[in-house]
């Protein structure tokens, strides 16, 4: 019989976890999706298991699961419940993105202790805020005035920190965009109630608002001209697509586990075809997803433009491949997958979302193509 290593332990454990508390938040999802309420009992329950800081390392105070593991942690959660999954990706690719800082020398250890020591929910705006940015910022004594809002602020209700940008204008530099957190309790800082959507109506990815708020010098963490690629992107984009996108392939999982278990019990004379077609296209998504997370390799990979091209190409991929999946599985179901209580209709719905993250397809190929043709121009 095999001995598992304490590490191995670790790692089954976590595992066995999510899938046990998995089977709680299942019984919940539809409940979430019909009230557009935010997933908090579900929330409430990761809080109490330490999930908001397993991956920090644990001479920080973490756990030290690895990213690899998140992602597979994240996709079985999304099996379950998508919206629950998808704004726990949020939190862990902010997280990801500090984790990769530290292991290469570049910071992020105080982050990391802060979320660690308090169990600390981090909010995201990268996709709203991307290369422009968006609102206004104003020098004052000591630091800024910032007032924007902030759309797309996955799991809002429970966050403890704003991690954002806003456009300003340097008098020596011209436009920059200036990276901070804000505190949730911020004077100024509120949620607006404006989540009600097509599908993950349980993230709670309300617009975030900031009024006048007041953020000290010390709290800028990046500065880079504004609407330009900077290389700090790689490292987000490298460290956030395989969490983002393993969501969207549990809910791919899920509608394909749905679609066999119909035809198990009727099927039709069309069922083995259809069923080969999905597999084709569930099968497209997990082995780029798994390429994705290679790629990444536990953040030991270092931010060039060429693993910013690699991500976001198979991130496109991946998301299509999700969505072809889901609508293969209805299919094959047929005019039962129209109601609510199969669950295929709300997966069909949540799966829509993947395409959104950044970047749009269109965005992706414009700006890979970009990479690629200057690429080559200057090998020549």
């Amino acid at each position: 019989m095999e001995t598992l290593s304490n590490e191995k332990l670790k790692i089954t454990h976590w595992l066995e976890l999510t899938a046990q508390l998995g089977k709680i938040f299942a019984q919940r999802a539809s409940q979430y999706d019909h009230t557009d309420s935010f997933v908090k009992e579900n929330y409430d329950t990761l809080k109490e298991h330490h999930f908001f800081s397993a991956t920090i390392p644990e001479e920080l105070g973490g756990y030290g699961v690895s990213h690899t593991d998140m992602c597979d942690m994240l996709r079985t959660l999304a099996q379950h419940c998508g919206s629950t999954a998808l704004a726990l990706s949020m939190h862990q690719h902010l997280l990801a993105a500090n984790i990769w800082k530290y292991r290469h020398g570049k910071g992020g250890e105080e982050t990391l202790r802060k979320v660690a020591t308090n169990n600390l929910i981090l909010i995201s705006t990268g996709a709203g805020d991307w290369l422009e940015s968006n609102g206004t910022m104003e020098k004052t004594e000591g630091g800024y005035r910032v007032t924007a809002q902030k759309y797309f602020a996955s799991q809002a209700p429970a966050g403890h920190v704003l991690v954002t940008s806003a456009p300003y204008h340097d008098p020596e530099k011209g436009w920059q965009v200036l990276h901070f957190p804000v505190p949730m309790q911020a004077e100024g800082v509120s949620v607006m109630d404006n989540w009600y959507t097509l599908g993950m109506r349980g993230t709670g990815s309300h617009t975030v608002k900031l009024e006048n708020v007041f953020v000290p010098e010390s709290a800028v963490v990046l500065q880079r001209p504004q609407g330009e690629y900077h290389p700090f992107w790689n490292v987000v984009l490298t460290v956030a697509m395989p969490l983002i996108m393993s969501v969207y392939v549990g809910i791919a999982e899920r509608a394909a586990q749905i679609a066999i278990g119909k035809v198990k019990s009727h099927r039709k004379p069309a069922s083995p075809f259809l069923i080969g077609e999905l597999n084709n296209e569930l099968t497209l998504a997990r082995v780029l997803l798994k390429d994705m997370i290679s790629i990444t390799n536990n953040y030991d990979f270092q931010p060039d433009n060429k693993n910013g091209e690699a991500i976001l190409t198979r991130k496109t991929l991946v998301a299509n491949a999700c969505v072809k999946t889901v609508a293969k599985a209805m299919e094959v179901v047929g005019g039962q997958s129209f109601f609510r209580s199969l669950e295929l209709e709300r997966l069909f719905r949540d799966v829509q979302a993947g395409v959104f993250h950044p970047l749009a397809e269109k965005d992706q190929q414009q700006l890979c193509g970009k990479w690629i043709l200057d690429e080559n121009s200057s090998s020549n």
